[in-house]
């Protein structure tokens, strides 16, 4: 359980390269078949209460009972990747955990008054809202919000199914978000 009592749904590592990084787990742990999405379009993005091109790119599979996603980020410059992971670094790693949550400005208020400051808030061109706070004093990690729309839940029952089903000759599969 994650803080707040609220399930973790996914798991998420920062890297250089989200194929070569699905690829590997695939190998190493039996994860995926991935569903890759290049240059993921946002219309707005906050990092730290300044606007910011977020300009990024994600593999997303199924890893047992829980999603995984392996995140890069295609344009330099500040954002809650790079807070964890400085650009140049050369680092790469666990970034963050998400969570549903009903509201997510209310969710993002309520972590603030707990001492979790808000590190990235971005929309999506249909609306959708996904935050990043910053847990990683507590945790060593951030925490990524968003509300179960339908079309989420749905894009998770698909990648968990594929899962189920088990990898076939494909374990890189073009996604467009």
């Amino acid at each position: 359980m994650s803080p707040g009592g609220l399930p973790i749904r996914q798991v998420a590592y920062f890297c250089a390269d989200v194929r070569a990084a699905a690829l590997a787990h695939h190998r190493r742990f039996g994860s995926g078949p991935f569903f890759v999405a290049d240059g993921i379009e946002v219309t707005r993005s906050l990092h730290r209460g300044v606007e910011r091109p977020f300009d990024h790119s994600s593999a997303y599979g199924q890893w047992g009972e829980l999603m995984i996603e392996f995140v890069q980020q295609n344009n330099s410059g500040p954002s809650a990747l790079h807070d964890l992971y400085p650009e140049g670094s050369g680092r790469w790693g666990l970034h963050h955990v998400a969570l549903f949550v009903d509201d997510v400005d209310a969710a993002i208020a309520r972590l603030d008054q707990e001492g979790f400051p808000l590190a990235q808030r971005s929309v999506r061109p249909d609306g959708f809202v996904f935050a990043f706070v910053d847990t990683s004093a507590a945790y060593g990690h951030m925490t990524e919000l968003y509300a179960p729309t339908p079309g989420l839940t749905g894009f998770y029952r698909m990648v968990a199914e594929a899962g189920r089903k088990g990898v076939g000759t494909e374990v890189l599969i073009p996604l467009t978000l």
